[in-house]
């Protein structure tokens, strides 16, 4: 089976911290170039520092970038371009905040909508045409299992989360004829901040402790305990390696089973 990523760019959103950080590992640790992103300068350089080199030839780097700021996003991405190829990208920001739907602005939606799907898109479009250069592309976004079944109290959540799911799912079909694959790794309840911003949130509504709430969650998850950033990270970094050639348009739980759809 062939896992090396040797040779290969890969560009990771969210790479600061939770599973954009450990994908970023994962993905060093395959062989991979790999530049962080995220808004975070002293976080990312201190990813930068815990990333594999399995020889001088690997080398890795970063971009400050704020995605409320496409047009930066846009230069930056175009400036990088214009150093090295990119033959993998990472989708990955962090979500909306909580709160029942019908609570939810119109402001709301259209900040995850400009956060998630625009600048998804945005990446893509730059990337896509250096993918059908180079002859290899892969594009993975780290989504959440709502797109199989809404979470409560994540509507702003859960409704952007699908419209990036399908936006994917068409992308990939599109893309499919020069051997670029398009997928979505959907993590569960995988430790990270956001996991512990959401049960605090939750603990708060119901008025009970935070360690009751953890317990409950964890009591819905067959595997009976939450995952790792790590965990979530392997699934990506397989889908981005060559053994992954033939897998393109799919919605990839890691979840400990806790999803109860097929």
């Amino acid at each position: 089976m062939n896992l090396s990523l040797s040779g290969k760019n890969a560009l990771v959103g969210g790479s600061s911290k939770g599973i954009g950080k450990a994908t970023a590992i994962a993905l060093a640790q395959l062989g991979a170039n790999v530049t962080l992103m995220s808004r975070n300068a002293a976080m990312l350089a201190q990813t930068l520092e815990e990333l594999e080199r399995q020889s001088s030839h690997q080398q890795h780097n970063f971009l400050v970038v704020d995605y409320l700021d496409r047009a930066d996003l846009h230069q930056k991405v175009s400036g990088l371009l214009m150093l090295k190829p990119i033959h993998i990208l990472i989708n990955n920001t962090g979500g909306p905040a909580g709160g029942p739907i019908v609570e939810a602005t119109a402001d709301q939606f259209l900040a995850a909508y400009e956060n998630h799907l625009l600048c998804n898109h945005l990446l893509a479009q730059l990337l896509i045409p250096v993918m059908k250069k180079e002859g290899y592309g892969r594009i993975i976004n780290i989504i959440s299992t709502s797109v199989k079944t809404p979470l409560d109290n994540l509507g702003v959540s859960n409704t952007t989360r699908s419209a990036v799911a399908s936006w994917a799912k068409t992308l990939a079909n599109e893309v499919a004829p020069f051997g670029i694959t398009v997928n979505n790794v959907l993590p569960g309840f995988a430790v990270t901040d956001r996991l512990m911003e959401v049960l605090e949130g939750g603990a708060q509504r119901k008025g009970i402790e935070l360690e009751k709430e953890i317990k409950a969650a964890e009591s819905t998850i067959p595997m009976g305990r939450f995952g790792t950033a790590a965990e979530v990270a392997a699934a990506a970094a397989f889908l981005a390696s060559p053994a992954a050639s033939y897998i393109t348009g799919i919605n990839l739980p890691v979840d400990g089973g806790r999803t109860r759809t097929l």
